[in-house]
């Protein structure tokens, strides 16, 4: 059976619920098994919707490839067939969403967190953004600063990065950033990096948390150079037919495990991100952090053509906010 058809064999209809009727839900994770941060997370509110409702409302969950990739949940999302989801929002709907992986937005954690949290100023450009592709947008999980994730060679500079063909993303304006910055960018599903790097079509991946290249790549990848050029940020969002379906008890019970989930995100983010620094050092995969100079050089040149590129997709007005409230290089 396709996944389409699985992924709607199990969604629920859509109608109205009353807080005490039995409810079925659907939830995704993009990225990530059981075991994973994603897979977690995505775990732990399933349990707190099922004890808080009493077992009245059950979500059954699906982890990285169970049914489709990225760009196959989303639509699925959109479509209602799933009614929740964890992952990054998709820009063949609208380029807008592109705001949320801007590059060099912000350039420390506590700057991040800030910008990224529920109230932040990211989240209140991107939430009617969402909502006028049909969705709730319930909260962020944050993971941390990109990098590039390279074998047999790296680049901390825009010179050095020639030559150097990186798996990006498929999603504006990551591989823009990517080739921005001097290397050559190759848009690639997450599902096929393993084989692009192991056969050589790509020479590493780039954009991701240290915990997703040492934990899928580790025997493949030498070096993982630092170069913060996004900020992993994951949305938790929900289908708004779906959540226009549920009454306000249910709605509160859903909003809260997300709660949870985001607040300890919030809070752990950070220290896990450097326990896996930490751990793909002792590994053996070499963590470079380029120079001050190499870094300011690096945000000058995407700012000056990624972000001038980027208003036309995503509005004068969605890039003054950005202007206005983007971190400044020290």
């Amino acid at each position: 059976m396709a996944a389409a058809s699985v992924i709607a064999a199990i969604s629920f209809s859509g109608a109205s619920w009353a807080s005490d009727d039995e409810l079925t839900l659907t939830m995704a994770t993009e990225s990530g098994d059981r075991e994973s941060p994603h897979g977690l997370a995505v775990k732990k509110i399933s349990d707190i919707v099922e004890e808080e409702s009493d077992g009245r409302i059950t979500i059954n969950v699906f982890y990285q490839g169970e049914i489709g990739g990225p760009q196959e949940l989303f639509d699925q999302l959109l479509r209602g067939n799933i009614d929740l989801f964890l992952g990054w929002p998709q820009t063949s709907y609208d380029e807008r969403l592109g705001v949320l992986q801007l590059p060099y937005m912000t350039l420390g954690w506590d700057e991040a967190l800030d910008a990224y949290g529920k109230d932040g100023w990211v989240s209140e450009v991107v939430g009617p953004i969402l909502a006028d592709n049909g969705l709730e947008y319930l909260g962020p999980f944050p993971e941390g600063f990109g990098g590039i994730a390279t074998a047999d060679t790296y680049a901390t500079n825009y010179e050095d990065a020639q030559g150097i063909k990186l798996r990006s993303q498929p999603i504006f304006p990551l591989p823009q950033t990517i080739q921005a910055m001097g290397f050559q960018a190759v848009p690639i599903d997450w599902s096929e990096v393993y084989t692009s790097i192991q056969t050589g079509v790509v020479d590493g991946d780039s954009s991701n948390v240290i915990f997703w290249d040492y934990t899928y790549f580790n025997d493949l990848l030498d070096y993982f150079v630092h170069s913060k050029h996004n900020f992993s940020f994951y949305t938790f969002l929900m289908n708004q037919d779906s959540w226009n379906a549920l009454d306000e008890e249910d709605r509160e019970i859903i909003t809260n495990a997300v709660d949870i989930v985001v607040e300890e995100q919030f809070e752990n983010a950070q220290a896990e991100d450097e326990k896996w620094i930490q751990k793909a050092q002792e590994d053996g995969m070499e963590y470079i952090v380029p120079s001050d100079e190499e870094m300011k050089d690096w945000v000058k040149r995407v700012r000056e053509t990624v972000w001038v590129e980027a208003e036309d997709s995503l509005g004068k007005d969605v890039m003054d906010a950005v202007r206005k409230n983007a971190s400044e290089p020290e």
